[in-house]
């Protein structure tokens, strides 16, 4: 009966030691002991069973720990917004003290920002989990891959991922390195095509413009476009193009460029990284085979 009502006043079978005490286990500890059928998870957090546990009881043992207040940030919090954060750390932001260890890390934010209920968690906005995950990163690459997926997949933009990390510059050099990377290329792929590109020295293309045909109706807005020759470079990844929601958008493109005569390069991330001089050579016929064709009627939409 006792573990019973203990299971019922625990969170996902995780409970505070001084909730224990208060009632009626006076050692709680005793039971934590190796082959004891309970398991520390954190200074005063204990959770009602000895096996491995679920990722829900990690963040409910984490947010116990941290004490009252406590909210969701960094990867974990990414993850929650469905975004690919890398990192198995737990980071909580209080408005008290700090008392984080090992992968339970614990800020102090003052003041403490908005959250929202997610699966049952209190979980900052997409912006500043987003933020506070570059601030946990070392590798450009997995910043830049987090911050376009946040983007393309509309969880954040551009202007709202720069605001939050002007609100707190702590921590933020890389994250705000990588809005002024993307603000020339949307992804890690896009940055290497235009070292490619450089390298290669075909006519310097122009990089996400919009391309109409003679009457004015837009065609597509390529990720690399030679406008001498008509030649459409797109950088297909899987992971930001062909999501369920993207892939007949995707195909819709496709058809637009071959009704108006466009030429396209089709390249995948993966093989731009893996293979550049490859698909310098495709890059190059392809530039080739579109000059010796006569240019299609189609312009760029200039921006007002």
């Amino acid at each position: 009966m006792l573990i019973e009502h203990l299971r019922e006043r625990s969170d996902l079978g995780v409970i505070t030691a001084s909730t224990l005490r208060a009632l009626g286990v006076p050692n709680p500890w005793r039971r934590c002991e190796p082959g004891g059928p309970w398991q520390r998870m954190h200074p005063g957090v204990v959770l009602l069973h000895n096996g491995p546990p679920t990722r829900d009881q990690q963040v409910t043992a984490a947010l116990l720990r941290a004490g009252p207040g406590a909210v969701l940030t960094g990867a974990e919090a990414c993850r929650r917004h469905g975004l690919p954060a890398s990192g198995t750390e737990i980071h909580v932001l209080v408005p008290g003290r700090r008392v984080g260890s090992g992968q339970l890390i614990v800020e102090r934010a003052s003041p403490m920002p908005a959250s929202n209920d997610v699966g049952g968690f209190p979980v900052v906005s997409a912006d500043r989990a987003v933020v506070d995950a570059c601030g946990q990163l070392r590798s450009a690459d997995a910043a830049t891959a987090l911050v376009a997926a946040a983007i393309q997949r509309g969880r954040c933009t551009p202007a709202s991922l720069a605001a939050e990390a002007r609100t707190n510059r702590y921590g933020t050099k890389l994250v705000r390195a990588v809005l002024k990377e993307l603000g020339r290329a949307e992804s890690v792929a896009e940055r290497d095509a235009r070292r490619l590109s450089r390298r290669i020295r075909l006519t310097t293309p122009h990089w996400n413009v919009t391309i109409a045909d003679a009457d004015g109706q837009i065609i597509a807005r390529p990720d690399a476009w030679f406008d001498d020759v008509g030649l459409a470079w797109e950088i297909d990844s899987k992971a930001f193009h062909y999501g369920a929601r993207n892939y007949e958008r995707t195909l819709m493109r496709n058809s637009r460029y071959a009704a108006a005569g466009i030429l396209v390069v089709q390249t995948l991330p993966t093989r731009l990284r893996d293979n550049p001089e490859a698909v310098a050579r495709e890059l190059k016929k392809a530039h080739k085979a579109a000059a010796a064709r006569p240019r299609p009627p189609v312009r760029i939409v200039e921006r007002n």
